[in-house]
């Protein structure tokens, strides 16, 4: 039995191995649509409702907003440390989505009771700074909510997608395929929520009810988890395997004790390779058990599991873990550090989407945006669903149609490895941002001679399709490698690792055009009368260095490759299989 090492991720103890699968994924899927309309409408349009409904000043409700997805986007590193070191995923979804719901709900009572708001006042006032501010009970309330919710985010978000992923059984073909395939679903239910929520809850906010823009999607949230509790009796369960942090510790720890030890030579060619290394049997009780062999890669940290003279005892069991470390711990943090420079790749493309999707309004504000004989108006924050539309429709067509074709080609059940698909997205990117940039070019050309507008927004569709793709080739690719590549236990740690993304992101994108706007006249308020296009030029010059970054990093990147155990087999003649290791390809 052979298959490409970056094919397989089951390293961790299932506690049962059926039905889970597809016949999971109705609970897990449908909890993901409801609980991403929810969260999603919750907060599309949330900084409106600080300043219009609550009169907050605009910097302090951005402040707020700073600080809370900060706290949403780091504190999943928590989230997933207890989950991958303690409880499990399923426990941390679980006992975090009630938080998380109580924190809708007090958010929706902030609207609902007069109590929790100030009283209301006319747009002049708004305008005028003379309406009532928020006392501290308002605000303590609002606080309140907010930390609920991110107690919510911090185990929902890292858990999620590696709780599905959890469900197939990835040492067969079958279970391998439906990973891919879950991926690009979970995607696209993401991007069509998102659509969704851009629309008609915004709609719904502004022109109905701000107390029915904030019901529904809490009543989502709720069915979302009905629905997830449901499918308890179906899901597959993976077992914690402790502390995360200190294995790598020891790993770190025992690597340096030993740095002067001289490795044997080819040593990856000895047969009795355990007489040298550290490499106990993996019993955990389970049904089947994948371990990782030692590989070349990051060799110094080999000297960790080197055997020497008084680190076992007479049972064969090591003496003190600070000093001897085993095979597979070895091969985990190696894993670490291999995805780590693949994931820093990542930053830059979603503070690219971030930068098009913040220019992209002011643009179409400054563009001709009627639409049809009756002249509708469409407003300037709808045209970012044009990339949440392109995913939507893209990714159908490529998991049904181009896999599979492109599958007879490769014999890759991905069509393509992930990380060609991945460095697609980067291309795309960059071809993105030099699109905007033409875009913008003719923009301006057009209003220099005639102050009114006249070029229509439609043209926005351009760079915003491209980016589209961009995400549906690199967002999808860059969870699913993180995912599969990581160690199967630490697989919250590295989910954990896509929300961390979007908070770096999105302060490296605010530190950007705080540079920008200070050393140039390029971002002036008057896009008429600014460089915007120069902008762009310089984000996709970045780009093209990043690009070669990930071609350089990737080259060299080895998928892992694992051994799987029988644990319930005595003969090990029998109950190892050797799964080969892969060089990247891109």
């Amino acid at each position: 039995m052979s298959v490409a090492a970056e094919d397989t991720n089951n390293c961790g103890a299932r506690t049962q191995k059926k039905p889970g699968g597809w016949k999971a994924m109705p609970y897990i899927l449908g909890n993901e649509a409801f609980a991403s309309l929810g969260w999603n409408g919750m907060f599309a349009n949330f900084l409106v409702y600080l300043t219009r409904e609550l009169h907050i000043d605009m910097v302090d409700a951005a402040n707020m907003m700073s600080i809370w997805y900060g706290l949403s986007n780091f504190g999943p590193l928590i989230g997933a440390f207890i989950s991958d070191a303690y409880v499990g995923r399923f426990k941390t979804i679980a006992f975090t989505s009630l938080p998380n719901l109580l924190g809708m709900m007090v958010v929706t009572l902030t609207a609902w009771l007069p109590e929790l708001h100030p009283p209301p006042c006319t747009p002049q006032q708004l305008t005028l700074n003379q309406c009532v501010k928020p006392s501290k009970t308002h605000l303590l309330v609002l606080l309140l909510g907010f930390l609920l919710l991110a107690i919510g985010s911090s185990g929902i978000k890292p858990c999620s997608i590696p709780f599905g992923v959890d469900q197939f059984d990835a040492s067969t073909e079958e279970g391998r395929r439906g990973i891919v395939s879950f991926f690009n679903w979970s995607y696209t239910i993401s991007s069509l929520v998102f659509l969704v929520t851009q629309t008609v809850v915004i709609y719904v906010q502004d022109s109905v009810s701000w107390t029915l823009g904030f019901g529904i999607p809490t009543v989502c949230m709720f069915l979302g988890l009905v629905l997830f509790f449901v499918g308890t009796r179906i899901y597959v369960h993976v077992k914690p395997q402790g502390s995360i942090l200190s294995g790598v510790a020891q790993v770190l720890v025992a690597a340096y004790r030993k740095r002067k030890v001289q490795l044997p030579n080819n040593f990856g060619e000895d047969d009795d390779i355990g007489r040298v290394f550290y490499d106990p049997p993996l019993k955990d009780g389970s049904i089947i058990v994948t371990k990782l062999p030692l590989t070349n890669q990051f060799r110094a940290l080999n000297k960790a599991a080197l055997i020497m003279e008084g680190e076992l005892n007479t049972d064969g069991i090591r003496v003190n873990p600070w000093r001897l470390t085993s095979i597979q711990q070895v091969e985990e943090v190696k894993c670490l550090v291999g995805i780590l420079p693949i994931w820093a790749t990542g930053i830059f493309t979603l503070t690219s989407i971030i930068q098009l999707g913040i220019f992209t309004i002011s643009q179409a504000l400054k563009m001709d945006r009627n639409l049809g004989p009756r002249r509708f108006q469409i407003p300037a924050a709808s045209f970012s669903v044009i990339s949440f539309l392109t995913i939507g429709l893209w990714v159908p067509i490529y998991d049904r149609i181009l896999v599979p074709s492109l599958r007879k080609i490769t014999h890759h059940e991905g069509g393509i490895t992930l990380l060609q698909r991945i460095g697609i997205g980067l291309l795309f990117c960059v071809v993105s941002l030099v699109a905007a940039g033409f875009v913008e070019r003719a923009r301006r050309g057009s209003v220099n001679p005639n102050p009114n507008p006249t070029m229509s927004a439609m043209w926005l569709a351009l760079p915003l399709i491209l980016m589209g793709l961009c995400e549906a080739f690199s967002g999808i690719g860059m969870a699913e490698f993180l995912n599969r590549q990581c160690p199967e236990h630490m697989r919250s740690i590295s989910n954990s690792l896509l929300s961390c993304s979007w908070g770096v992101a999105s302060y490296v994108s605010s530190f950007m055009i705080t540079i920008v706007h200070r050393r140039t006249s390029w971002l002036a308020n008057d896009l008429n009368v600014g460089r915007l296009e120069l902008f762009y030029y310089l984000i996709a010059g970045l780009g093209v260095l990043n690009l070669g970054f990930f071609l350089f990093v990737a080259h060299r990147y080895q998928y892992k490759s694992l051994k799987v155990q029988d644990v319930d087999n005595d003969d090990d003649a029998n109950g190892d299989v050797e799964l080969v290791a892969s060089k990247a390809s891109v």
